[in-house]
């Protein structure tokens, strides 16, 4: 063999070396993780490799439309674009690693309307747009991904979510299926002058638990079930008499096209049974409790009405160990982290409702009508599994003295529905943010006081206070008085400029643990070394900055997502922020409640400390770019408030 062929077989090797280490490489990465080793090797021959230096542009949006497919082999790359407030740029995502870029860009044909900039000395690896639309039409990985980006990534994440449940609980159908699909029967319906005997006939021949009372056009106008049969035979009613005495009238409904968790929702919140099925205001069929959740050992609807009807505080307790095996099955059925917490928030009311009507019960009704309120995260609705007690009683009162009066009265009664529910597994609150505190068991207008104290003197304490009571809503007894100091609330906030400046500094407390130079920044010593706090360091940010602009802005809605819903409607946060924000919000909170799942099984403690290096490559991905946007979201803040 010449010298020369020796030298073109090496290089050959070399370059057969070299497709195979690329290879090897992007095969750790989502997308190409999933991609036929054929489009693989097609994508890894047509790539060409390129060093920037720090600081060097990549690609720009005067550089005009995109003309290749980015990845990062070694390396950070930064995107930065003009804030939207017109002052500055911010850094909108960072880039590492097996990470790919712009695929917006490249799939519209247009310039990129990021700049992207060699956060350090980098390599990437490029694809022409011709082979790129090439393997785009072959393959289904890259199309998905490219198409949903960090969406699809959490499809992933998810399916992997409900696998590790199914594996213990075994496949059902998700909670996202239309109802229309579930309501496999005709509805059966009879007209309002059916005698009542007739109209159990007929629910008896049909072997159903309700029969639902139309008009000729099969418009409902009443439903009837076999719960209400077992109350009129007890009172011995007429059976000859027209149904429609006896119905319930107006019958709670939705449309064919929501989901089984709507009306999973509907039937605990409304301690109701079925739900009718009406398109264009026409019966189309009925979803019963036993439709929705039959192949469940735990049902929702049957957990929250036995929570309302328990006869004892050691009952009540007994039953949180069914609530986790029901989150379990929710995950399990694709339910979403904000579907969970929506479900365990709203069991933990039944709870605290069933617990202070035994207490009453046990102690005596002390005749002066009061509201329960809630603070926090269940004032949002957003609890999960670890939870603490954070609430307070309102009533009314003439004056000072009458309000003192009532608080001697209300505050024993307070203390032990506060005990109770620690039985029941709500933590007793460290800071004694709880009704059997006398400063928080106060009269609508000390309330109302209070918290105009917070606005008025923005100290850090006051300042700390209104991201807990802020977010209130009433769990039990009149909510006239709740809504009232909320309508205050906003009044105030929204003509007070300086309140809102200070609540912007407070909410830049707490910072993402994203650094600069290492994808997470975590506890160097202690008990906590190695970790981050899913809920202080990734929530709170979320949680605060929503609130501070819908306050600022008089939005009434109290959840973090429907606050930042509320905002994309009035036009101060983008469209495409606010989806952003939602996504990494959603994502934070699952893997927080993943670990309380993992913790309770385990008889651990719970915690919202995490290991980053405990997370598989998928999940650390996301996780930082979920930090990355709540940077965002303070970044914007800053620039809004000018801090």
């Amino acid at each position: 063999m010449s010298k020369a062929d020796a030298m073109a077989d090496a290089g050959k090797t070399a370059v057969l070396q070299n497709i195979h280490g690329t290879m090897e490489f992007l095969q750790k990465f989502p997308p190409f993780n999933q991609m036929d080793t054929a489009h693989l090797a097609f994508l890894v021959e047509h790539c060409q490799l390129r060093f920037y230096a720090e600081g060097d542009s990549i690609i720009k949006p005067s550089d005009g439309p995109v003309e290749h497919f980015y990845i990062v082999k070694q390396g950070r790359v930064h995107g930065e674009r003009p804030h939207s407030a017109r002052r500055g740029t911010e850094t909108t995502f960072e880039i590492t690693a097996g990470e790919c870029f712009p695929l917006a860009a490249l799939i519209g044909e247009r310039a990129t309307r990021t700049e992207h900039l060699a956060a350090e000395d980098t390599f990437c690896l490029l694809l022409s747009k011709l082979a790129f639309v090439k393997l785009f039409a072959v393959s289904n990985p890259l199309r998905d991904f490219a198409l949903r980006g960090v969406s699809s990534l959490l499809d992933q994440v998810n399916q992997q979510v409900q696998l590790r449940a199914v594996e213990t609980l075994g496949a059902q159908y998700s909670l996202d299926t239309r109802l229309g699909e579930l309501a496999m029967r005709q509805p059966i319906g009879c007209p309002p002058a059916t005698p009542l005997r007739e109209a159990v006939r007929l629910m008896h021949e049909q072997h159903v638990g309700s029969i639902v009372i139309v008009d000729p056009a099969d418009k409902p106008l009443g439903i009837f079930t076999l719960r209400d049969l077992r109350r009129v035979v007890a009172d011995g009613v007429d059976l000859a008499q027209p149904i429609s005495n006896l119905m319930t009238p107006r019958p709670f409904h939705l449309a064919p096209d929501a989901s089984a968790f709507d009306a999973a929702i509907a039937m605990t919140e409304r301690h109701i049974a079925h739900v009718c099925l009406v398109e264009h205001e026409k019966l189309c069929g009925v979803i019963s409790e036993r439709d929705l959740f039959s192949l469940q050992r735990v049902d929702l609807v049957h957990l929250a009405r036995t929570i309302r009807h328990a006869g004892k505080v050691e009952t009540l307790a007994g039953l949180r160990s069914d609530i986790r095996l029901l989150v379990d099955r929710m995950l399990a059925h694709g339910a979403s982290s904000t579907q969970i917490t929506h479900i365990v928030t709203l069991l933990n009311d039944h709870t605290v409702c069933r617990v202070i009507e035994l207490t009453l019960e046990e102690m005596g009704d002390p005749g002066i009508p009061f509201t329960w309120l809630c603070f926090g995260s269940e004032g949002r609705r957003e609890q999960t599994l670890h939870t603490d007690q954070d609430n307070g009683i309102l009533f009314e009162a003439e004056n000072a003295s009458e309000a003192a009066a009532t608080r001697e009265r209300l505050l024993p009664i307070a203390r032990e529905i506060n005990q109770r529910l620690a039985q029941c597994g709500f933590t007793l609150c460290k800071g004694n943010i709880m009704a059997g505190n006398p400063e928080l068991c106060l009269s609508r207008e000390e309330w109302s006081r209070r918290f105009a104290g917070f606005v008025l003197e923005a100290t850090p304490e006051n300042l700390l206070g209104s991201t807990i009571y802020f977010d209130l809503r009433a769990i039990w007894g009149p909510d006239e008085g709740c809504e009232q100091l909320r309508e205050e609330l906003l009044g105030r906030i929204a003509n007070n400029s300086l309140f809102q400046r200070m609540m912007a500094e407070n909410a830049l407390r707490h910072r993402p643990p994203v650094g600069r130079f290492r994808d997470f920044v975590v506890a160097r010593s202690g008990a906590d070394k190695d970790t981050l706090d899913l809920k202080v360091q990734g929530l709170t940010p979320f949680v605060d900055g929503a609130r501070l602009l819908a306050l600022a802005n008089g939005i009434s809605a109290v959840g973090t997502l429907e606050r930042l819903r509320a905002l994309i409607t009035k036009g101060v946060i983008e469209a495409l922020d606010g989806a952003a924000y939602e996504e990494a919000y959603h994502f934070i909170q699952q893997t927080r409640m993943q670990q309380h799942q993992l913790q309770a099984r385990d008889e651990l403690p719970y915690s919202n400390r995490v290991d980053p290096d405990h997370l598989n490559h998928l999940d650390r991905r996301i996780l930082r770019e979920s930090f990355r946007q709540a940077q965002r979201l303070q970044s914007s803040l800053a620039m809004r408030y000018q801090l």
